[in-house]
């Protein structure tokens, strides 16, 4: 028998025996299919009904990539995703042909000026400078892969002027004042991991100007790492600020209070996301996690409701006051609007009791979190363009505007849609999702599982080797300096020197007949 021959016979005996391994397996599977009680289309298409939950499982990404246009795919479609992760990996914000903007649908719209502002014009710091790495693209053929080179980029940091600074609580002992009038959201360490925390904490200190807030996880090294300004959040399980049984430690609130970067403290009441406490994993809760937020290792985590030392207005203010007066820091509340009664009372309550906070963060219910629930998500709590005129336009009725700044949250992750919220009545924006983005989130929906596969929001130091520090940090700073230029662009062509002036005179709404409306008289 010659080796043809031999090969020949093995090739044979190898496919008998994997066809007989096949059909053992299918046999097997059909049985177990057949007997079991929980999924009807197996007991009736044992083996073949599994095609379905296959496709079922990666129905998500099908759509994401294949099925979806550019302008579905929720919460950001694949038009808003490339538009941040231009600006953070390019440095560039430009499109060509036109846009993709449904022109026929209702929708509020900048107002231009005959004569927009030159350049030279602005009212901006045109002294400070900022280096970040960006990418440039050479080629991105169809077949090959797409070809890169990383540059050196120097430029303005668009600041505002010094005199256009913002400054929360001017008459506290230690005020904070802003250059810039965009910076992170509340993101916990914990809920994100300690590289995300860490890329988000340098790329925000490049780019000068902005801020960060911790989330109710508590202030950890990884968010102090980039030299960034700090807004520390309390929530109501006092993470980070509490006693081993469970109440407030004044104390530890006094020893955070001396660290220099952390600029102001924030109360949460609510977040729009989830307009109840937070919530975390056990697997995510690691002993660091459980040491910064003071709590039980691998342990699940839910925030009550709200803060057990004080259930109205008055109470809630003299808590901000005590906590101003022991820190000499400024201290905002984070809340969720849900109705024009609750602005109004808000307001009320700032006039008559002579107290308020120095900032006040609204978040609207289309804003993210790394755990929530369905029905809080969707339909609890108004958006941030129908509470953000609310809150604004009571703090103006009651004679209290000037007392508090406004920070607006709710997916304002480009210049324009920041520009109609300050025009609306901000006076700084939070973006969190976005700068999840610029750090590498592909938007698989999973950041409440501990398995995100970038390295996001997870705490597995597995899958967090996914990112790379040193490069994700640049596209933080890009992302930021590029959303500033944006608005200041758009300043421009709306006649005005500095984003600081935009007001309700600047934003019309037009509804589906084609009518305009000034801001603050909206179509019925």
């Amino acid at each position: 028998m010659n080796l043809a021959d031999i090969m020949t016979i093995i090739g044979f005996v190898a496919v008998a025996v994997i066809v007989l391994v096949l059909i053992i397996i299918v046999l097997y599977v059909y049985s177990i299919d057949r007997t079991q009680k929980q999924h009807p289309v197996l007991r009736n298409y044992p083996v073949v009904g599994r095609a379905r939950y296959f496709f079922e499982k990666i129905g998500p990404e099908l759509r994401q990539y294949f099925f979806n246009n550019d302008n579905e795919g929720k919460p950001f479609s694949r038009r808003d995703f490339q538009h941040i992760v231009k600006k953070a990996k390019y440095k560039r914000d430009v499109l060509g042909f036109g846009s993709q903007r449904d022109f026929e649908a209702p929708g509020y719209y900048v107002r231009n000026s005959m004569f927009p502002k030159l350049t030279e014009e602005l009212k901006m710091d045109m002294e400070t400078k900022v280096t970040t790495d960006r990418y440039l693209l050479i080629k991105d053929p169809l077949f090959t892969e797409r070809e890169e080179r990383l540059e050196r980029h120097e430029s303005s940091a668009y600041l505002l002027d010094e005199e256009d600074a913002i400054i929360i609580g001017p008459n506290t002992k230690y005020p904070f004042k802003l250059r810039g009038q965009i910076g992170m959201s509340a993101m916990s360490y914990g809920s994100l991991g300690d590289r995300a925390i860490t890329a988000l904490s340098e790329g925000l200190g490049i780019a000068k100007g902005a801020w960060m807030n911790t989330g109710e996880g508590g202030l950890s090294d990884y968010h102090l790492k980039g030299g960034v300004d700090i807004i520390m959040q309390i929530g109501p399980g006092l993470f980070g600020v509490r006693t081993p049984d469970g109440d407030f430690d004044w104390d530890e609130l006094l020893e955070k209070s001396k660290i220099p970067q952390l600029k102001a403290f924030e109360v949460k009441l609510a977040q729009g996301a989830k307009t109840r406490g937070g919530h975390i994993d056990a697997e995510k809760v690691t002993e660091e996690i459980a040491r910064i937020r003071r709590v039980e290792p691998f342990k699940s985590i839910d925030s009550p409701n709200r803060f057990e030392d004080f259930g109205d207005i008055p109470s809630l203010f003299g808590f901000i006051e005590r906590i101003r007066e022991h820190t000499g820091k400024p201290v905002g509340m984070k809340i969720v609007i849900g109705s024009i009664h609750e602005a109004e009372e808000l307001a009320k309550h700032i006039r008559d009791l002579g107290q308020s906070p120095d900032f006040i963060t609204v978040d609207g219910g289309e804003g993210g979190t790394g755990a929530s629930y369905q029905e809080l998500t969707d339909s609890v709590g108004l958006p941030i363009k129908s509470a953000l005129p609310l809150v604004h336009a009571a703090l103006i009725k009651y004679g209290v505007r000037d007392r508090v700044k406004i920070i607006a949250a709710g997916k304002l992750f480009s210049p324009d849609r920041v520009a109609i919220a300050l025009s609306m009545g901000a006076d700084l924006v939070n973006i969190a999702r976005a700068f999840m983005i610029t750090v590498g989130c592909i938007q698989t929906l999973k950041c409440e599982s501990n398995v995100c596969p970038v390295g996001v929001a997870t705490t597995d130091p597995e899958l967090q080797k996914a990112l790379v520090i040193d490069e994700k940090k640049w596209r933080t700073a890009n992302y930021v300096i590029t959303m500033r230029k944006g608005l200041f662009r758009i300043a421009a062509a709306s006649g005005l020197d500095s984003p600081v002036h935009f007001s309700s005179e600047h934003v019309v709404f037009k509804d589906d007949r084609g009518k305009t409306f000034p801001l603050d008289e909206p179509s019925s």
